[in-house]
């Protein structure tokens, strides 16, 4: 039987130290035996290999033979258990005796108290032998970005300007090949009943979503769908009616391919844009649109770059004229653009913004300028609507006027009439005409408020620069 040696173990209560009285049987494989020879022992043959001759020194032997029990041989007796080797700042455990026989049994030592604190390990310094590389600074050295050249500023805008004209070129290239086939492309869409959907892989996909939401926005109802999660669902969301443009620069790729036959058995019509007339998608498509270019702006030739803006050129070039053909207005477009500025300056009305009832300032001919005044104040429009009987607009009176009379001394606010000052025949604006409009009637007369009147001149409203302002229409 081996060699059995005890240990101390330190449990997590403190102040109490246990014997562990379990046998440890451990043997460690001795270091190989120079004069061991694996011919001598039975069963086994001559050793097959070449004698190494006097010049290579005496035969260390073989390796180790493989055994269930490394280090065990029928001929040998038990292998000693080596010495622990000392723990750096350690101090060796002060009982040597070695533990009785087996037993389950663990018998506690008296208390003597709290163990000990551990001597603190040294904090290694980057000259200190025993210090350990930290795996996180070796990664975080090897994630270290590379040292970039300064470029010259020249090389950066001759590169810029090699990329315009290349792209420019081959844009003059693909006007040239816009014929029947876009006519006929042109057609299938106009007579879609459905809607258009757009799909792609890698950057012809990103292509792919501007196109289709191009063509939604400008009057053609359009979406994108993924051909990888075409073919596992979304396949479903393509209905009968509707037309499929398929995006593949090659004309190769497997995930549109795979989805050809689903889209043929359904009976839907397909737009091919490859670069490739003879590729399987354009061969297999109702209709093909030539994008391909002689060269890509890359000076590698391998991203694409030039081909792309080819691609989002000709889906372009559809969205524009499908939506001249279909007679889309800016009021169609605003529809679809309600939020933001655009949405803004294309939906709201002077309707929507202009002061009505009794926050709109009227003075009658006859009132004297005090009271003209006085109601300008109340209302804070900076200007008041001269109106009869009937409402209907005879002038206006604005704090432009009050100034220049206030330079006439023979002028009495108090007795003379609105009629003697006001301008006649003002500029008056329509409820249901766009805020932008107004915008531009003030710019262009270099004025700061309106009066909003209808059909028969009576009044209706007003409205000045800051309800614009408030509105972000300007």
């Amino acid at each position: 039987m081996s060699d059995v040696t005890g240990y101390n173990s330190s449990l997590p209560e403190p102040g109490q130290r246990h014997r562990a009285e379990n046998l440890l049987s451990m043997t460690i494989p001795p270091p190989p035996d120079p004069d061991y020879r694996p011919d001598t022992e039975p069963g086994r043959g001559p050793d097959p290999r070449p004698d190494p001759g006097p010049e290579r020194g005496p035969d260390p032997g073989p390796d180790p033979i493989p055994d269930r029990f490394p280090g065990r041989s029928p001929d040998r007796g038990p292998d000693p258990v080596p010495e622990p080797e000392p723990i750096p700042g350690r101090q060796p455990e002060s009982d040597p005796d070695p533990i009785p026989g087996p037993g389950p049994d663990i018998d506690p030592v008296p208390d003597s108290g709290p163990d000990p604190a551990p001597d603190p390990e040294p904090d290694p310094t980057p000259g200190d032998p025993g210090r350990r590389p930290d795996p996180r600074l070796a990664l975080s050295a090897s994630a270290a970005p590379l040292p970039v050249a300064m470029a010259n500023a020249e090389s950066l805008t001759r590169s810029a300007r090699r990329v315009f004209d290349i792209e420019t070129r081959a844009l003059q290239a693909l006007a040239e090949r816009i014929d029947a086939s876009f006519q006929h492309a042109c057609q299938l869409l106009l007579a879609c009943n459905g809607r258009v959907v757009v799909s792609g892989m890698g950057k012809s996909g990103h292509i792919g979503r501007k196109i289709a939401a191009t063509l939604a926005s400008t009057g053609t109802p359009a979406f994108f769908v993924h051909p990888g999660e075409a073919s596992h669902g979304d396949l479903g969301m393509i209905t009968d009616g509707d037309v499929v443009i398929l995006i593949s620069y090659s004309g190769e790729s497997d995930e549109l391919l795979t989805i050809v036959p689903a889209l043929k058995r359904q009976g839907l019509r397909l737009i091919a844009m490859t670069g490739n007339e003879q590729s399987r998608l354009a061969r297999l498509a109702d209709v093909h649109l030539d994008i391909s270019v002689t060269e890509e702006a890359c000076p590698l030739g391998l991203a694409p770059t030039t081909s792309t803006t080819a691609t989002l050129v000709m889906g372009d070039a559809l969205a524009v004229s499908l939506l001249e053909a279909r007679g889309f207005t800016a009021e169609d477009f605003a529809r679809s653009h309600p939020a933001g500025s655009l949405g803004r300056r294309l939906l709201l009305r002077i309707s929507d913004i202009m002061h009505s009832g009794s926050d709109v300032p009227r003075v009658h001919p006859d009132d004297s300028m005090a009271d003209a005044l006085v109601e300008m104040t109340r209302k804070g429009l900076g200007m008041t609507a001269v109106i009869d009987s009937d409402d209907r607009v005879l002038g206006v009176f604005t704090d432009g006027d009050l100034r220049r009379t206030l330079d006439d001394a023979e002028i009495d606010l108090r007795q003379t009439p609105v009629r003697a000052l006001m301008t006649a025949r003002p500029k008056t604006i329509g409820a249901d005409r766009l805020a932008v409009e107004a915008a531009r009637m003030m710019e262009a007369h270099k004025i700061h408020a309106l009066i909003v009147a209808d059909a028969q001149e009576r009044l209706v409203g007003a409205l000045n620069i800051h309800d614009l302002l408030r509105a972000r229409v300007v």
